[in-house]
């Protein structure tokens, strides 16, 4: 190898770091943030770089594209090609399987993972009028929505809709409908949390898997950028989103199937003592709902986190969850 061959790899090291993002209103804003956190732990420049995704260009629901993945395979294909140093991701977008040469280096601290609704004239959802549209284009937040509605004696119509945060908000402005629902975690990084009307508890709309944490991904095989990034994870954010994301892949579920998940630390005091998962897969409709939790310790390792969520997952199967994996939005 010449001198200058041996060289260029260094020079390229030392320009700015090139993260790759989808180009909604959202997602620049997601990257925005880690943008600053990565500038702060290697004090290199970032250029964010703009990917445009097949989910972002198509206007079919979902469920009939390939669910969420379609927004990840452009910035991964951007990143193999080196086009990218690094991307950043909604980690409830990305598919359960890790391909071998990428590296998930980091998973920062989560921020809200509940579900809001924003609705019309400052309401909440208990408040809704009976027969209330309600905007979603989950197939999750609809079994969930639609069960809870049908406890509380309420009939809710549930409208399958796609779009960004202001095309979503836009129905219930213009009356088209009386409510839609979103997360928590976007409305806060895009600072419009103020247009919630409800928060939906985790009791009573389960997150899904994921939800509220960020994924910042790299070529496996740069480890300085790796290590780098690392300084960015937070274990017990990692802990709670990979013990999620098992459970949905031992239910063997899509992004688009109606599954809700999410795992919390309790705490007794200051000292966090054991993390409790819980799950939930149903009908769209709310008719049938199979819902489990567990409790165990914090995981220590990436391998007691996955055992976790396929432990709850083979008790959901068992309790009858495989019958309703095959039903989808359409």
């Amino acid at each position: 190898m010449s001198e200058q061959a041996r060289e260029a790899p260094q020079r390229r090291a030392e320009g700015p770091l090139r993260l790759g993002t989808r180009r909604s209103k959202l997602a620049m804003a997601q990257s925005g943030l880690v943008a600053d956190a990565v500038r702060q732990v290697t004090g290199r420049p970032v250029e964010l770089v703009e990917i445009t995704t097949y989910g972002d260009v198509s206007r079919e629901h979902l469920a009939q594209i390939g669910g969420t993945g379609v927004f990840v395979t452009a910035l991964r294909e951007a990143l193999l090609r080196g086009d990218v140093d690094f991307a950043v991701h909604s980690l409830k977008d990305l598919p359960t399987a890790q391909p071998a040469e990428l590296a998930l280096a980091a998973v920062p601290v989560r921020e809200d993972a509940r579900d809001v609704l924003v609705a019309r004239d400052g309401l909440t959802f208990a408040q809704l009028p009976d027969g209330a549209r309600v905007g979603t284009g989950s197939p999750r937040r609809m079994a969930q929505l639609n069960a809870y509605a049908r406890s509380h004696g309420l009939t809710i119509e549930t409208v399958p809709i796609r779009g960004n945060v202001d095309t979503r908000i836009g129905y219930v402005r213009k009356g088209e409908l009386d409510a839609v629902v979103l997360a928590a975690a976007g409305l806060n990084r895009i600072g419009r949390i103020d247009e919630a009307t409800d928060f939906l508890s985790v009791d009573t709309v389960l997150p899904a898997p994921g939800q509220g944490a960020l994924a910042i991904e790299c070529v496996a095989d740069n480890a300085s950028l790796v290590a780098a990034l690392g300084e960015l994870d937070d274990p017990l954010t990692r802990a709670a989103v990979t013990a999620e994301r098992s459970l949905l892949a031992a239910l063997e579920a899509g992004c688009s199937a109606p599954v809700g998940a999410f795992a919390d630390l309790l705490a007794d005091g200051q000292t966090v003592k054991e993390m409790r998962l819980r799950g939930v897969v149903g009908t769209t409709d709310g008719s049938t709902l199979v819902q489990l939790s567990t409790t165990g310790p914090v995981p220590g390792t990436h391998d007691q986190a996955m055992a976790l969520g396929r432990e709850l997952a083979a008790e959901m199967l068992a309790k009858g969850a495989a019958g309703l994996m095959g039903e989808r939005a359409h």
